[in-house]
């Protein structure tokens, strides 16, 4: 991990500047241990430790050190420690959307919900590309170089990584037609013309998979929010508005009852000190 480590604390990933750029993966960083419940997980997603160690499940069932990665499939609800070691905590994060690989998912394994493993030397040197190629690289090619990560999963061993790229439930096709403007209140009537159903049959089927439009739209703007309050300088107030919130003060009160944390406790734990 030690050239990729390297590369992301690099100056060119430091500051306000990577912000303002359209990335195909993020960076989670904390100078304090992050303790947070119902994570929702929207699209299967690779997780690499690059400093500190992580810890998954009310019990810290699943750990990763250093060097270790996780392969998350949807989720509505996991609970993670991001925990520093001499000084800090870093991972890269990498969401894989269906449409780009759903024809590698794999129907002869039952799905599972994580996969770990160890990043060897080719993992890592295909990660440190992937990054640094995509500084630059036009946002149509993203997904070729998001199927060779996959691709090269399956070959290292972990072929439980492609029964994660199933093909969407309908709460799934939901929240990608959401997640275009999750800021605005998008008719019911749209999103069924769109999904080619009556909405009775599209609040049938949500109620089956357990879910319904509103807890779509909760954990959509919610899980916008933590991301946004991970990865950037944002003042509180505009991460609210960017997730639909009018006001901050309900937007605190939300996120503190899904995560267990508030905004501005959370962006206390990172390495750069905002004010909110």
């Amino acid at each position: 991990m030690h050239r990729l480590a390297q590369l992301l604390k690099s100056p060119q990933f430091q500051g306000c500047e990577l912000e303002k750029k359209q990335l195909p993966f993020a960076l989670y960083s904390s100078v304090q241990e992050q303790h947070l419940v119902n994570v929702p997980i929207l699209n299967p997603m690779l997780m690499v430790v690059i400093e500190g160690s992580k810890a998954l499940g009310r019990g810290g069932e699943v750990s990763c050190q250093v060097g270790d990665f996780i392969f998350l499939s949807d989720n509505p609800s996991v609970e993670m420690r991001n925990i520093p070691k001499n000084k800090e905590y870093l991972a890269l994060i990498i969401e894989f959307d269906y449409q780009d690989i759903s024809d590698l998912s794999s129907p002869g394994f039952a799905k599972e919900n994580y996969c770990t493993g160890r990043a060897d030397e080719a993992l890592e040197l295909c990660l440190y590309q992937f990054v640094e190629w995509s500084l630059t690289a036009p946002q149509s090619l993203w997904p070729l170089r998001k199927r060779e990560i996959v691709q090269l999963l399956n070959h290292m061993g972990y072929q439980q990584v492609l029964s994660m790229l199933t093909p969407r439930k309908v709460g799934q096709r939901v929240s990608a037609l959401l997640s275009r403007s999750p800021a605005d209140d998008i008719p019911v009537e749209s999103l069924c013309q769109q999904l080619a159903m009556s909405e009775s049959t599209l609040r049938r089927k949500l109620t089956a998979e357990g879910t319904s439009l509103q807890a779509i739209k909760d954990q959509l703007r919610l899980g916008l929010g933590l991301h946004l309050v991970q990865t950037t300088q944002f003042p509180i107030a505009h991460v609210a508005q960017q997730c639909g919130y009018q006001s901050q003060s309900r937007f605190t009160s939300r996120f503190k009852e899904r995560f267990g944390v508030t905004p501005s406790e959370l962006r206390k734990t990172r390495l750069i000190d905002i004010d909110s």
